[in-house]
């Protein structure tokens, strides 16, 4: 079956075929799932994927920062393949990047890498465990507001029963991203469309929990101050404002590192994933 995958460029390519180990750590009686790249027992980046995605959203990023560090990408809780529960919060997110940074081989204080939702994650890991921490990055995360992706699951859950399709072509054609990104790279986005799936009964379906998630807590992150450095990534085209990002500031710290990720989206690893790379590397080296 020929799919946009057959006319990607040589770099993609390569990644998606590294070599990557799978493991499970169980937290607070959940089973948590990640993936891994690089040699173990070296010091290392978590990966933390957004609201209604997954730990292959890093797959052709993950590879290209796992140069003399482990990089440990996981499916928080409810989504991916990582088991589900009653109630969701931002604090139990942050146990499971905790614990999977040792489980899939970092040594020492890991840096966090979150985009979205999961730039949320990790900034309330910096607040309650900074010095657990060697850094984070946070990639076009309202702290202070709403991701899209959880107004979407909001809506969702209200309205919605989880969708069964006939094929994984027909599911493949009804993915989006929320928000909408036309800039997507068409080889980037039929990857992870189709990673996105499970089979059930009648097809295949998506791998987030539709009937669980948005039932547990948000936690007010207003007055909080990250506990190690930060590094935060604005998308010139994403969902946070210049003056959302004014207001965020001060949580950073006085020494935090803000910039712009020229004609990114709200999902650089769609449309600008050499970009995320490099910013990636540049602060990883200059913080070691």
């Amino acid at each position: 079956m020929s799919t946009e995958n057959d006319t990607a460029p040589r770099w993609f390519v390569d990644a998606i075929a590294a070599p990557v180990e799978t493991g499970r750590v169980t937290v607070d009686g959940t089973s948590i799932a990640y993936r891994a790249w690089g040699e173990p027992d070296q010091p290392g980046v978590v990966l933390v994927h957004g609201g209604m995605a997954h730990s292959r959203w890093w797959d052709h990023v993950a590879p290209q920062l796992a140069v003399g560090r482990r990089v440990v990408a996981l499916d928080l809780s409810g989504h991916g393949d990582s088991a589900h529960r009653e109630n969701y919060t931002l604090e139990q997110w942050v146990e499971e990047v905790l614990a999977v940074a040792p489980a899939g081989g970092i040594t020492g204080r890991p840096t966090l890498i979150g985009h979205s939702m999961g730039g949320i994650v990790s900034y309330l890991a910096s607040t309650l465990y900074g010095d657990r921490l060697d850094g984070v990055m946070i990639l076009d995360s309202p702290i202070r507001d709403l991701t899209p992706e959880e107004r979407e699951m909001r809506d969702q859950r209200k309205s919605s029963t989880t969708k069964v399709y006939p094929s994984v072509d027909a599911a493949v054609e009804r993915f989006r991203l929320v928000p909408p990104q036309d800039t997507a790279e068409p080889y980037v986005f039929d990857y992870i469309a189709r990673a996105s799936l499970k089979e059930v009964d009648g097809g295949y379906s998506w791998k987030f929990d539709l009937s669980r998630i948005g039932k547990g807590g948000r936690s007010s992150l207003d007055g909080t101050v990250a506990g190690c450095r930060v590094a935060y990534f604005r998308s010139e085209n994403g969902i946070v404002s210049p003056e959302l990002l004014d207001r965020m500031r001060p949580m950073f710290g006085p020494d935090a590192l803000v910039v712009e990720l020229p004609a990114a989206g709200h999902h650089p690893v769609f449309d600008q994933p050499i970009a995320v790379v490099t910013a990636a590397r540049i602060v990883l080296d200059a913080w070691s």
